[in-house]
């Protein structure tokens, strides 16, 4: 299996082509951003499929992140994504930022909690723990850093993610041995086409996966009245 991967959720911009079986990708390139993804993923997508031989063709699957992130963000990752397999005639699929930034510490971590903290603004973090081999021990939710830092249970816990200090400090103050081992602002795109080659097309759809409403509404007052 051959699958472009994408991720524009958070505070990146990346885009990779990973073959099965493979430990590197055929083709990747990653930025670091806050805000431009509209304008750079296309580009972005452009390049990575020019170093591959036979280009869009020879995909059979497109990943895609698709939160808890950036409203914007997570839009703009997705409709590419979607319009790629649509043209391509191939699956889309669609993978959680929370499942790629915990993902390279499954298996590692012998006896520990995996903790993947987000950070959400205005005090909020993304978050969702893991045992060692990947099984779920707290659902993904969006919490303060306090109640993430208490779901853990006993721990002892590793964490990643760009909120995983603000977590840490939560649960020392606590008394639980915490540990973090990565504090990345977006997760490896590598990790997401991994993610998205075992993924299953009817039940991982490319989908926004919202923890919160959109900050931005529509203005009732310059809505015309339906008649």
């Amino acid at each position: 299996m051959r699958i472009l991967a994408i991720d524009t959720a958070l505070g990146a911009c990346s885009a990779c082509v990973l073959e099965a079986g493979s430990a590197q990708p055929i083709a990747i390139e990653q930025v670091a951003m806050e805000r431009g993804h509209a304008e750079a993923l296309m580009p972005m997508i452009e390049r990575v499929m020019g170093k591959v031989e036979g280009g869009f063709s020879s995909l059979d699957r497109v990943a895609v992140t698709i939160g808890p992130g950036s409203y914007t963000g997570l839009r703009v990752g997705i409709s590419a994504a979607r319009a790629i397999a649509f043209a391509a005639g191939i699956p889309a699929v669609g993978v959680s930022t929370l499942a790629a930034t915990a993902a390279p510490l499954v298996g590692r971590e012998g006896g520990r909690v995996i903790a993947a903290a987000l950070d959400a603004k205005h005090g909020q973090v993304w978050f969702q723990a893991l045992n060692a081999q990947g099984k779920q021990l707290v659902s993904i939710r969006q919490v303060n850093h306090r109640d993430a830092a208490r779901s853990i249970g006993a721990g002892p816990v590793s964490l990643v993610g760009s909120a995983a200090l603000a977590v840490a400090n939560e649960a020392w103050a606590i008394g639980l041995d915490a540990v973090v081992v990565d504090d990345a602002k977006a997760p490896d795109v590598i990790w997401v086409a991994r993610l998205g080659m075992i993924a299953d097309p009817q039940s991982a759809p490319p989908r926004p996966l919202y923890l919160k409403e959109p900050e931005t509404t529509p203005q009732d007052r310059a809505r015309l009245p339906r008649r």
